[in-house]
Parts: C-alpha cells; structure tokens; sequence
C-alpha cells in the first residue's frame, strides 16, 4: 500500500480535451510565477499539473481560480497517491492519507473520470463511502457539522489506485465529478435547453441570476430554432423574441411569452435595448464573438450569453483569439465588462460565454 506524497493540481475534464486543459492551466499557473508540467493521457477525462517548487501547490490553492479554468470541470489541490489498496481493507490506507492534508474537511467526495470505464466505479465508491466516512470521523478528520471546512475528494482510478486532495467550497464545482444532474421537462423543443440551464448555474452567482433574470425582461435568441434556449428563458418568466428563419416549434408559441420572427440572427436588430441576448448559432467562433460583443458594445443588451464552437486541433488557441476579439471590440467601445467562459457539460466541441457590461 505505497503512499506517495506528491502535491499536484488534479483536473477533470471531458474526455478529449485532456491537452487543452493542461495548456490552460499550464498558461494560469504560469501567469501566477509557477511552473510546473502536465501530466495527461488522451481520453480519460482527468490530468494531473505538478508544479516546482515546496510552496508552489499553497501560492496556487490561494490564487488560482477555478472560475478562470475554461476546461477543467474540477479542481482538486492534492498531496497523497496511494496504489496497490487492498480489496478487503482500503480504509486504513485512504485513512493515512488524508492526514498527509494536514487539514479538517467537513465532506467527502468519491469521484471518478466521466468514461464508461471509470463509471463502472461508481457502485463502489457509492458502497464505500460510508466505511471512509466513519473511519474519518474517528480520526477527527472529517468535521459534517463544518460547512465551511473543504471538500475532501477521493479520486479513483480503479479500485486498487486513488489520488486524495481537498476543494475549496467557494472555488470549485459544487456538483460531485463536476457535473450537475438537470431535469429538463418533456416539454422543452430540445435538449439544448439543458444547456442554457446549465449555463445561467455555472455562468452566474445566485444573486446575479435573482438579479439579472426578473419575469418580465425581454430577451432575444439568436438562432432559436426549435426553440430550447427560448423555452428556458420562457419558464423563468423572460419575454423572448426568437429569430430563426427556420421552424420553431409551434408549442412554443402558444402563450405570450415567445415571438418568433423570421429572420438572420447575424441581421436582425432589436427596437431599443433589450435585458438579453443568447445566440447558439452554429458558425465561426470569431464570428459569433465579434456579434456578442458588438450587441453590447451597442447598448442593444444587458446580458449575453452565446456558444462558440471550437476547431478541434486548436481549442485552446481559438478560445485565446476569441477573447481577444471581445477584449479589442469593448475597449473601442470604452466599455467595461464581464467575460466568463466555460466548457459545460452539456457542450461538446464548443464552449459556452457569459458577458455583460461591468458595473
């Protein structure tokens, strides 16, 4: 049962973008003076950075922010690997671990990758669970009562290897493998609703969405068709003007609540300023970042949030020249601003962007 005591930022991804989060957070941590290398192998949804230096993994646990991690669904600061667990008795090992911390944890997690391999894991660490739990209550590691105190997180490989490490409450993904569990109703044109609704959770605090998402607002979806964004931003009581020179469907429009009009998202201009717009149309991502900027930069909306489908050999390049695009076009404009972005779970080959002028 070696242990190994190795500090190390472990991240979770989606399967095959492995080498774009190891460029991201290899870029963050540089930005921060620490330097490091990334450890990934292709298609197994997690990688590891192991960064230089006795102090490197504490400067990054108090300055690297998760929410600036476009690609990683979770960030793990991790000290201790253990292998060769034994099948009859992994508690004891797990156990010594966790102490290697050196910190109280007021909830454990037991994760694996988001692949069918790992996810055949997931009865297990269900079963399992509860033995660690009580083993780490004994110990006075694990404090439930303090819900302040970090996450502790047991990341399986397989059953005989784990990787043990602790999330920070206020800068990690609240939702366990960092992948939240909708239920988006029947009702919804298409299952791209999900992802706005994932969006609005992942994108915006609570206070901005009680904020910034009031019944009555009026909202433009630029591409609807069949209309999943407008059915999303319909249930939380938005007016919805949906532009799609397709079909939207015709559920959609039986109540006051949507509009459609025939027309090209990239053409059409709202009379007057709106609260919102929301564009999932599928075209270059330069393309679509240079239309959300331009709607803010105009003052046609408030809010935007819109989808950027990334060119698979150079994600993490297009994702940069993106930004830069929005940052030229709102400096032009002298308009300050907020730009978040993240690869949800519900994208695939694209990311999804939250912007809105600052203030």
């Amino acid at each position: 049962m070696p242990l190994h005591t190795t500090p190390a930022l472990l991240l979770y991804c989606r399967p095959g973008f492995e080498n774009d989060c190891a460029k991201e957070v290899s870029a963050a941590c540089a930005d921060l003076g620490i330097t490091g290398y990334a450890k990934a192998k292709p298609d197994t949804g997690w990688l590891l950075f192991v960064p230089h230096g006795d102090e490197a993994l504490a400067v990054l646990r108090a300055e690297l922010r998760f929410a600036d991690l476009v690609f990683a669904r979770q960030l793990v600061f991790c000290s201790a690997y253990v292998d060769d667990l034994p099948a009859d008795d992994r508690v004891p090992a797990l156990v010594e671990a966790v102490k290697t911390l050196g910190s109280r944890c007021g909830s454990v997690c037991l994760e694996t990758a988001d692949t069918n391999e790992a996810k055949e894991l997931s009865g297990f660490c269900r079963r399992f669970q509860p033995h660690l739990e009580r083993a780490l209550i004994g110990e006075h590691v694990l404090h439930p009562k303090d819900k302040r105190a970090p996450r502790l997180n047991v990341f399986f490989i397989d059953s005989s290897q784990a990787w043990v490490g602790l999330t920070d409450l206020a800068n990690s993904s609240p939702w366990p493998m960092g992948i939240p569990r909708l239920r988006i109703s029947r009702d919804a044109p298409s299952r791209s609703a999900a992802k706005l609704a994932e969006a609005l959770l992942g994108l915006l605090t609570e206070q901005e969405r009680n904020q910034r998402l009031v019944p009555g607002m009026r909202a433009a979806d630029l591409g609807a068709a069949p209309g999943g964004w407008s059915w999303q931003l319909a249930q939380r009581g938005l007016r919805v003007i949906a532009i799609d020179n397709g079909n939207v469907s015709p559920a959609l429009l039986k109540g006051e609540m949507v509009e459609h009009v025939r027309a090209d998202g990239f053409h059409w201009r709202p009379r007057g300023s709106l609260d919102w717009m929301v564009c999932d149309i599928v075209d270059q991502p330069s393309r679509i970042a240079l239309l959300a900027a331009d709607w803010i930069a105009h003052g046609r909306c408030r809010d935007t949030i819109f989808n950027l489908k990334l060119p698979m050999k150079k994600r993490y390049d297009e994702l940069e020249r993106c930004r830069a695009i929005i940052d030229k076009r709102l400096r032009e404009a002298d308009v300050p601003y907020v730009l978040r972005i993240k690869h949800l779970y519900h994208d695939r080959e694209e990311v999804t962007a939250y912007l809105r002028r600052a203030g």
